[in-house]
């Protein structure tokens, strides 16, 4: 079944903090000039293979010198960046999005550091501090602007006992987040219909802030209707045209063993509704390491892609063009 496209007109309101690299620009001016391109005859470069979504962390000799793991967080398995470069170099992965663990919880030091060695290869998602004072924001905005962290992470379970993503302060990051271009994670850990309401009234009220939908909203294939509900909600989000998902830590979703192919479905309807060009893949290092491998994460991609099937572009979208476009060219040379 060949699945569609969608394009997407992202609001023009919106300046990203750094004009020369990040411009909202409509999804049809884009598909336009790739045409364009192509029609000219003009080189094509290789679209390059980019990783939404994985996590480094101090070794032990480095979290015992300089970058201390949060008390009660210590990793079980490394993790470093070291390893992560040797992985993504063995799957000919050429750059990645690093989300903040939670091993270090809201000391980004770490993660700077990589990040700053490496400004060709790594983008950082921070993680947001849901404090009860609001000094979430002024953080948040001293990683963007001063760290050079292009997005932020949500993690509900990190805010106060009983209170939402939709508090007061939950809303003043979100809307810092549009305010300086920079995308929001979500992390629906316990189950989309846990938070879906809460991600829909910061969708409606702040339609400039972009929104990536970590681990598919944690939807498994659905086999009854609580799970079929949650499925149909993920798919409904396409309405909202900043929400984007991410295809990644396929291990967690699926119920099968690689290479995953019970998501097969999951994917063609997700492509489906949102378009290759709001779908991005995304590893879960190192945790994939001992599920599948490095490699066999990105692998697993194209098998599933294949039983759709899906078309070489819309691999190429999410496989890295997705991510690519959405963080404007950041992995250019």
């Amino acid at each position: 079944m060949a699945v569609r496209l969608t394009s997407v007109l992202l609001p023009v309101s919106v300046q990203f903090r750094r004009p020369q690299r990040f411009v909202f620009i409509s999804r049809n001016t884009k598909f336009t000039a790739s045409a364009a391109t192509m029609a000219t005859g003009a080189p094509q470069s290789r679209t390059k293979i980019i990783d939404s979504h994985l996590h480094v962390w101090a070794s032990p000799q480095e979290a015992a010198d300089k970058y201390p793991y949060f008390p009660g967080q210590e990793p079980t398995l490394p993790g470093d960046v070291a390893l992560l470069l040797q992985s993504m170099e063995e799957a000919g992965v050429d750059g990645a999005l690093i989300v903040q663990p939670i091993n270090h919880k809201f000391d980004h030091s770490l993660v700077a550091s990589v990040l700053k060695k490496y400004p060709s290869k790594f983008v950082g998602c921070c993680l947001a501090n849901p404090a009860e004072d609001g000094s979430g924001v002024k953080q948040l905005e001293n990683l963007i602007l001063k760290d050079n962290f292009c997005a932020v992470r949500f993690n509900p379970y990190l805010w106060p006992s009983g209170q939402q993503m939709t508090n007061e302060v939950g809303k003043a990051m979100f809307s810092k987040a549009g305010e300086l271009g920079v995308p929001v994670g979500f992390m629906c850990m316990k189950g989309l219909s846990v938070h879906i309401s809460e991600i829909e009234e910061l969708c409606t009220e702040f339609p400039s802030t972009l929104v990536l939908l970590d681990h598919l909203a944690f939807c498994k294939p659905p086999i009854n209707d609580e799970e079929n509900q949650a499925f149909t909600a993920l798919l409904k989000l396409s309405r909202f045209p900043q929400v984007y998902v991410k295809f990644s830590a396929l291990f967690r979703v699926s119920r099968m063993p690689f290479p995953y192919e019970d998501l097969s479905n999951t994917l063609s309807q997700v492509v489906s509704s949102f378009g290759a060009n709001r779908v991005m893949w995304g590893s879960d290092f190192p945790f994939v390491v001992a599920e599948c491998g490095y490699k066999g994460a990105k692998e697993a991609v194209s098998l599933i892609a294949n039983q759709i099937p899906l078309s070489s572009s819309e691999l190429e979208w999410i496989m890295g063009r997705t991510i690519s476009q959405l963080f404007q060219n950041q992995w250019l040379p």
